[in-house]
């Protein structure tokens, strides 16, 4: 059992959870004092020990199901014999003929007199059957099991087992009634899905072992995932945890704002002390002034990286409160304000949508052109620059071999308290082709490689927390 919790705990670190020694111990405790037999006090037991954030839900769920939900029983035989016992009394309440079960029609006949009963029991031989004769499982082949689930389900006729679904309760007259059938039939159809699932992975589990399936099956946090290469699912995921993500990083920064050492205060002290003959018996403290910093975005939002613009954007505004004043201006050849698309209020979505049809970010062919970007800010905006400004750039520096305007970027660089740029780019494919990060880093306080939210929130985080005294260049 403790090997078997080793790798869990393993897989669950390699998937992103942040799990410690002490909490390891604290699930294998748990485990001593909750019944192995019980396969949902285990789960319960090792996400209360183990899981932090809702977030990581998903990926506990799918670890547990293979280490502790799909492995096979310690008599295969026995239980394969029981199974096929259980699933030919079952098939053959249906009226099914012997040999029938491996007939894709007649198990589409039965799926749907299953589904319109409602019988679990039934659903779930039915599944396991179609596994076995539909799914074309071979030991050895490196196929995954969204192949082998997408396999039996176009064998099954899905869509005509759905169709024949709604079919059977459109007679329905009541409107609210046929509704609430037709939501009924389908989450039944869902569950025999996500049976058809389970199985699926239970024989992949015995066959290549639970770390290999984990391995397959393990899939990157939202806070992980790339913002460059994600998916419109893994996008949507994203945007719901932006907000939450901000809430927190806000009551972080709040208490780091006002906490920090304190300074003796020995004018203070002394004045004090001259009720107690000089001797400083009460000594005074000052806190040091943790002002809060300007921000001024200069964000490319052309091609591949508008994603992660957008993403940048949405940030920091959520986190509007934490700075005194938030700027933003956006950029492809040409340079627009668009600090008033994402005020107070605003839909982002909105904003967005605003941004792509009413900012005048085009001039000539829609190619990034920084060099141009930053001489128009130079020219045109400069004085929203002071000694309290940070200045972020985000964008992957791919100037399409146009004059990068190295001059105007040192002019915004010494004019404000810092500068950063933030590239969404792999470190390994800076200064390729036409990138000429290497020239702009040369003025910059910091570059750093952000894609995932994980990253863009922890550079927020040293951002939004002023220092005590100009932050020091570097070449």
């Amino acid at each position: 059992m403790l090997d078997l919790l080793a790798g869990f705990i393993g897989e669950l670190r390699a998937a992103g959870l942040p799990i410690s020694t002490v909490e390891a111990i604290d699930a294998a405790t748990a485990l001593t004092h909750t019944g192995l037999g019980d396969r949902e006090a285990v789960r319960a037991s090792l996400c209360a020990t183990l899981v932090k954030s809702s977030r990581h839900l998903e990926a506990f769920g799918t670890a547990f199901d293979v280490y502790f939900g799909l492995r096979a029983p310690e008599s295969e035989a026995e239980a394969d014999a029981a199974r096929e016992a259980e699933e030919a009394a079952l098939l053959a309440a249906l009226g099914m003929a012997a040999g029938g079960e491996g007939d894709p029609a007649l198990l589409g006949e039965a799926l749907v007199a299953a589904l319109l009963s409602g019988d679990r029991a039934l659903l779930a031989a039915l599944a396991r059957r179609a596994v076995r004769a539909l799914g074309g499982i071979e030991p050895g082949r490196p196929l995954g099991a969204a192949y082998y689930l997408y396999r039996v389900l176009r064998r099954l006729d899905a869509e005509g087992v759905r169709g024949r679904l709604r079919d059977a309760v459109a007679g329905e007259r009541d409107g609210l009634a046929r509704r609430l059938a037709q939501e009924a039939l389908e989450e039944r159809f869902e569950e025999f899905r996500r049976t058809l699932e389970t199985e699926i992975r239970r024989l992949l589990v015995a066959d290549r072992g639970a770390a290999a399936v984990a391995r397959a099956l393990r899939r990157p946090l939202v806070d992980e995932a790339d913002l460059t290469t994600a998916t419109a699912s893994e996008l949507a995921e994203m945007e719901a945890a932006l907000y939450p993500l901000a809430r927190r990083l806000a009551v972080r920064l709040s208490r780091r704002r006002r906490g920090g050492s304190e300074r003796l205060d020995v004018r203070r002290t002394m004045r004090a002390a001259l009720s107690s003959g000089g001797v400083p018996v009460d000594p005074r403290f000052r806190r040091p002034h943790r002002s809060k910093p300007d921000l001024v975005l200069l964000c490319d939002v052309s091609g591949s990286v508008a994603t992660f613009a957008r993403f940048t954007l949405q940030l920091v505004y959520a986190l509007a409160a934490q700075f005194t004043r938030v700027q933003a201006f956006a950029f492809v050849d040409a340079l627009d304000e668009v600090t008033g698309y994402f005020g107070p209020g605003a839909d982002f979505a909105t904003a967005v949508r605003r941004l792509g049809d009413q900012a005048r970010v085009v001039f000539f062919d829609g190619h990034s052109d920084y060099g141009r970007a930053f001489g128009r800010f130079a020219a045109d905006h400069l004085d929203r620059l002071g000694p309290r400004t940070t200045v972020i750039v985000t964008g992957d520096a791919r100037t399409n071999f146009r004059d990068p305007n190295l001059a105007a970027l040192d002019l915004i660089a010494r004019r404000s308290r810092a500068l950063f740029w933030l590239n969404p780019e792999r470190r390994g494919a800076w200064d390729t082709g036409d990138s000429v990060l290497g020239a702009y880093r040369s003025l910059c306080d910091g570059v750093y490689e952000v894609r995932t939210l994980r990253q863009l929130a922890a550079f927020v985080e040293q951002v939004a927390l002023p220092v005590t005294r100009p932050v020091r260049r570097h070449t």
